[in-house]
Order: C-alpha cells, then structure tokens, then sequence
C-alpha cells in the first residue's frame, strides 16, 4: 500500500484489506466520523436535543479522562518532589510542543464533533441509511 494514502473505513475508497498496514498511514481524524451500518437511533424527543446531548457527553468524557491523567501526573511529581503547581502554570510549550497541542486539538475536534460529521455522511449517502430494525430483519433472514 502506498504509504501516502490516508486509511479510514469510510474514506478508503474501496472494500477493508485484511492485510497488515503501516500504523503511520491511518488518519484518525477521518475515522472519528466513521459509523456503523444503519440509520442512528433516537432515544429523546428529537434528534436535535439527541445530537446536541451526543456532543455534551463526549466532552464530558474526554474531560473526566483528562482531569483524572492530570490529577496523576500532578500527583506523581509532587510526591517525588520533581516539580511544584507554580512551575505548571508557568509552561510555555516550544514550537514542536505546540504543533503536538494543534494536532491534538484537531483530533478532539473530531472526536466530540462526530455525531454532526456522520449526519453530513447519512445526506451525501442515503443509500448507507437502512434502519436498524431492517438490517435486524436481513440478519434472521440469512
């Protein structure tokens, strides 16, 4: 595979190879906004108050995940007496450091945005919007 093409289910641009890949070459920006088959079920009065709660809840998660990291490392460093709160809110990251931070942002971006990228695939590909129970109902059937 060439190492230059960007990997995603539903970017690749062709059936899965089941063959090794080089880690490099999956674009996970992309695949953020991957779905499974079907349409997306609703569970609250409308799809709306459903995407804006989809959203709401993975930034909740993604900042849980990162208070509890933060609280480690913070704690980890004080115990061993390496660094003090003063010398973290004093960082200024250097210009690879910060080019890290834009990617990273980026892909939070992506992550927590996702639900709003799949809708936009669900209109440019209506093909790919059987509901649930249809799918449910050719599974039996096979």
């Amino acid at each position: 595979m060439d190492k230059t093409q960007e990997l995603s289910g539903s970017h690749a641009g062709g059936p899965l190879d089941h063959s090794p890949i080089d880690a490099s070459s999956v674009n996970d920006i992309l695949m953020a906004g991957d779905k499974s088959k079907g349409g997306r079920p609703y569970f609250l009065e409308s799809a709306e108050t459903e995407r804006i709660m989809n959203v709401a809840m993975a930034v909740a998660t993604e900042v849980a995940v990162l208070r509890e990291r933060l609280d480690t490392l913070e704690r980890l460093l004080e115990s061993k007496g390496l660094i003090d709160r003063a010398a973290i809110e004093a960082y200024e990251p250097d210009e690879a450091s910060a080019q890290e931070r834009q990617l990273w942002h980026a892909r939070y971006a992506a992550r927590i945005l996702r639900i709003f990228q799949q809708e936009l695939d669900a209109i440019a590909r209506p093909e790919n919007n059987t509901p649930m129970h249809r799918i449910a109902d050719e599974i039996n059937e096979m």
